[in-house]
């Protein structure tokens, strides 16, 4: 896999509504666990919809991985003009500060929302672009927005070997689990 979409829950969908919440690192690892024997065999972009929670989270695990992997490149696509206006200031501060250290941030529409068309143009060049996708969404836990990424990467996986990597709830609890002796984190 030369190129690979990294999404998933956004922050609110797991109920962290902050940077500091306990459970974040552990969702990093998760995401560096799938991407670090990608990077070792040639992985050259990460592409994200820069959306708060998973997106963001991969950029950061890229950035850190980036020191190891000078080739390896970080690019956000976002749906519209200004998908982070109305989020708070701090987490517009984060956003900035990783759209910042992107190799590529480009914008699919260049007006502000308008539409749930402004999505699917996104995400129908975010499939065209990529070979895969590292997907963090766990249905057992009940349906959330990255449904409809799984339901359209496992179509596109079965129909024309599109790849597919997923993360779990069960895998970011053993991480924690492995890292907190037990404590449950969620």
């Amino acid at each position: 896999m030369k190129n690979i979409l990294a999404t998933g829950y956004r922050a609110h969908e797991l109920g962290i509504f902050d940077q500091k919440h306990k459970g974040i690192p552990f969702i990093k690892k998760a995401i560096e666990a799938r991407l670090l024997p990608l990077a070792e065999n040639g992985l050259e972009w990460v592409i994200t919809p820069g959306q708060y929670g998973a997106d963001l989270w991969a950029c950061e695990v890229v950035i850190a991985m980036k020191r190891h992997y000078p080739d390896l490149k970080l690019s956000i696509l976002a749906a519209y003009e200004g998908q982070e206006a109305r989020w708070k200031e701090d987490k517009q501060q984060y956003y900035r500060e990783i759209v910042r250290q992107a190799d590529y941030y480009g914008i699919v529409s260049k007006q502000p929302y308008n539409g749930v068309w402004q999505l699917k143009a996104r995400d129908e060049l975010l499939f065209r672009k990529t070979d895969g996708i590292l997907l963090f969404y766990d249905e057992d836990s009940g349906e959330a927005s990255p449904k409809y990424m799984k339901q359209r990467a496992w179509k596109k996986h079965v129909e024309e070997g599109y790849g597919y990597i997923g993360i779990t709830a069960e895998d970011v609890q053993d991480i924690a689990n492995e890292g907190m002796h037990g404590e449950e984190w969620a």
